[in-house]
């Protein structure tokens, strides 16, 4: 533990913000001590000097609060104007790696090159990729989010990328484990179910999550049920946070939950569960931080409900906070000060990078 993390509360919640400037709304609930991170979406992108001003007022709130984004390429690209790169979806490299496999290593360092520099350069701390999942062709979620079908080249292509984004000061999240591209369903509106052993999981979806353990700065649990292992969804489970990911595997670093708004996010042993609750049962499980997206929109009831029932339910002694934990965000952040959109283009590692992806038809 970071010495002098003893004395630092745990900020476990990640919340969104409504729009492209602060509220008041917005600036109370990031001064909240329980509060430990934000999490941008395409409505809070108007153009680059927006975004590194929106920024720079979130981090004068608060320095250590952790700025995230959901930026991988292909259909899940938050910021796509102003000068940012079109990114391929995972699956391109994936093909890509089937014509050549070193070529598509480069090309995938590249990727996380320009991906990490181009967020960094607007003031984002990190994004939620990249996604480990397997492509087995069926899953509506996942779909071309995956780089491919054998577990052996989405670690090494996830690798190359968590590679490029960390030579741009950034760490990455390997999601969503043990594995979510097996299932059809989509758990953003329903709770998909995995029939499967764990014998079998481990021996193929969960498997980038063991080459990669000593690579990932975190990871986040699928809204999946895999009955065979326990009742209650990945993320709410201690069997696959704890004795799995941490025990088994060996895990050490952060752990999120996904995000608690989802139709799979809050149904615990058949149970609908405020979010407050659905956040506490989610840490309780083993997740480090727990993530609550797109519900400061409108009147913010729901967001504010969450901070009120939180901070109740530590008052009560339902929640103590985890010093390990909070060191464990903290790390994700940058460790050196970000680039100026300037320097980012004019330095040769961005051009290089930039130059990759167009050679191997990577961009639009």
């Amino acid at each position: 533990m970071t010495a002098g993390l003893a004395d630092r509360p745990h900020a476990p919640l990640i919340i969104d913000v409504a729009g492209t400037a602060l509220t008041d709304a917005d600036r109370r609930r990031l001064a909240d001590p329980l509060v430990g991170g934000v999490i941008h979406f395409a409505r809070n992108w108007q153009d680059r000097a927006q975004m590194t001003a929106l920024n720079a007022e979130i981090k004068s709130i608060r320095p250590d609060l952790l700025i995230c984004v959901d930026h991988e390429g292909g259909r899940v690209q938050r910021f796509r104007t102003d000068g940012f790169t079109h990114l391929p979806s995972m699956r391109a490299l994936g093909e890509l790696w089937m014509r050549d496999a070193l070529r598509a290593t480069q090309a995938a360092t590249a990727l996380g090159q320009v991906l990490a520099g181009e967020l960094r350069a607007c003031g984002v701390d990190f994004s939620f990729a990249p996604v480990l999942d397997l492509d087995y062709g069926g899953s509506s979620v996942i779909g071309n989010r995956s780089f491919h079908r054998d577990p052996r080249v989405v670690a090494l292509l996830a690798k190359s990328v968590m590679h490029g984004m960390l030579q741009m000061g950034m760490r990455n999240c390997g999601k969503h484990f043990p594995g979510h591209g097996f299932v059809h369903a989509d758990s953003h509106v329903e709770i998909p179910v995995d029939k499967r052993s764990l014998k079998a999981i481990l021996a193929d979806d969960a498997k980038p999550y063991d080459w990669l353990s000593g690579s990932l700065a975190a990871v986040m649990p699928a809204h999946v049920i895999y009955p065979k292992v326990d009742r209650r969804p990945a993320g709410f489970s201690a069997k696959w946070l704890k004795e799995t990911l941490r025990q088994r595997i060996g895990f050490e670093g952060a752990v999120f939950s996904d995000d608690l708004s989802m139709e799979a996010g809050r149904y615990i042993d058949g149970e609908l569960l405020s979010f407050a609750d659905a956040a506490l049962a989610a840490l309780e499980a083993g997740c480090d931080m727990a993530l609550l997206c797109n519900q400061s929109i409108g009147d913010g009831v729901p967001l504010d409900g969450l901070l009120e029932g939180f901070a109740a339910a530590r008052d009560a002694g339902r929640w103590s906070g985890n010093p390990d934990s909070e060191a464990r965000r903290r790390s994700l952040l940058p460790d050196t000060s970000a680039p100026s959109w300037t320097a980012l283009a004019g330095s040769a590692q961005y051009r290089s990078a930039r130059r990759i992806l167009s050679r191997d038809g990577l961009t639009e």
